[in-house]
């Protein structure tokens, strides 16, 4: 993101005036989630007062710790979550927060079993995981050269996927995703039309067109 013209940390990169980390918690509290695990690297620290400030009436654990992966973070966040599913979404995966509560009630109507991909036709990622879905919704196809969808970094993950322990050699959540996925694991997808991976200057730029596409004239 620097190449943007930011210096801050990624987390408090601005969409529309509101930090990404602020806009991922909106959305979380908009969808009923009072109770939150955060992790943040060592060069993210100052989104913690920030957090604190913006959101005095969550319930808000923080980790602070630089990883070697997005895998790493996911396995660190997993582990202080408590029973059944859980909602873990990136900082970086910026959508409406009406678009995120229709994919959290969508998400919970799939079987307790399963673990839920949001998914969305609008690819901003420079190296997307391609997904295809069935006609129940069901993943068929994960990571392949091409696809219908992309995932779009929000997850409902069922107890049994969080409390497994991933094979060494796998290095990033993307590769965790498609080993579940070889496994036979019960992975679905829901829709999101406008999910934006910001990653650089031009994804801030799309996903503020996308805020004032939004806004009543």
């Amino acid at each position: 993101m620097r190449q943007g013209g930011w210096t801050m940390p990624k987390p408090l990169v601005p969409i529309a005036g509101v930090p990404l980390i602020e806009s991922v918690i909106r959305n979380f509290s908009a969808a009923g989630i009072t109770s939150l695990v955060i992790i943040v690297n060592e060069q993210g620290r100052d989104c913690l007062e920030h957090v604190r400030r913006r959101f005095p009436d969550l319930d808000l654990d923080f980790i602070v710790k630089t990883t070697a992966s997005s895998l790493e973070s996911f396995g660190e966040v997993a582990t202080r979550l408590g029973r059944g599913r859980a909602l873990i979404s990136t900082v970086d995966a910026w959508c409406r927060e009406a678009d995120f509560v229709h994919f959290v009630e969508a998400a919970r109507q799939r079987p307790v079993q399963a673990t839920v991909l949001a998914v969305t036709p609008l690819v901003s990622d420079e190296d997307p995981l391609w997904v295809r879905l069935d006609d129940d919704g069901r993943v068929s196809d994960l990571g392949g050269r091409s696809g219908e969808m992309v995932t779009a970094g929000i997850y409902l993950v069922s107890e049994r996927v969080r409390t497994m322990v991933p094979p060494s050699e796998l290095a990033r959540l993307r590769d965790f995703l498609t080993w579940l996925h070889s496994r036979g694991e019960v992975l679905c997808g829901e829709v999101i039309q406008t999910v934006v991976d910001v990653d650089e200057a031009e994804d801030v730029a799309l996903a503020e067109a996308l805020v004032g596409a939004g806004k009543n004239p």
